[in-house]
């Protein structure tokens, strides 16, 4: 009986080493014979040149001119405002900040348009052309219900430029708060 099983699993092998994956491998070994990993080369490195670096020629770097653009340097020299008119002036309202001012009110007279102002206990009534504030507010336009001015202000690099500011009519109620 082990004779027979010993000649039954020689045969079963047998059939199993057949034809099909015979030609799975001769298939492979044609297919494959020809392939070749396809890397493209590195590129060539260059080598490493130093760059002169010239002082003559350049604004130094931290300079104004290497941050601002040009138009903004040429103001700059012509100087910021005029501090001796403002003496002269003598204004009241130009010796409080604008946050401490108040609208209290509006007048038309002749046409013209009049604001009246609040500073402490005082009252004044202020035109298109005066000035107020600290910051060289010169009012601009009135209307009913605000006056617009421009300032001049100093950034902390000591450049004068203008901005626009209103002053919004105070009502009774907010006052009171």
């Amino acid at each position: 009986m082990k004779q027979i099983l010993l000649v039954a699993l020689c045969g079963l092998l047998g059939a199993c080493s057949g034809g099909e994956q015979e030609e799975l491998r001769q298939w492979m070994t044609e297919n494959s014979a020809n392939l070749r990993g396809n890397i493209p080369p590195l590129p060539k490195v260059k080598p490493y040149e130093a760059v002169p670096y010239d002082v003559e020629g350049s604004l130094p770097p931290f300079s104004a001119g290497k941050i601002e653009p040009a138009s903004k340097i040429k103001q700059a020299g012509q100087g910021g405002p005029d501090f001796e008119a403002r003496e002269l002036r003598n204004n009241l309202l130009e010796k409080y900040p604008l946050e401490s001012l108040k609208m209290i009110g509006y007048l038309n007279v002749n046409n013209r348009p009049l604001a009246v102002i609040q500073v402490d206990d005082k009252i004044k009534q202020i035109k298109v052309g005066d000035y107020i504030g600290l910051d060289f507010g010169m009012v601009t336009r009135i209307t009913d219900k605000e006056v617009e001015l421009h300032e001049l202000i100093q950034d902390s690099a000591g450049d004068w430029s203008e901005r626009t500011s209103t002053l919004l009519l105070q009502s009774k109620e907010g006052s009171n708060k």
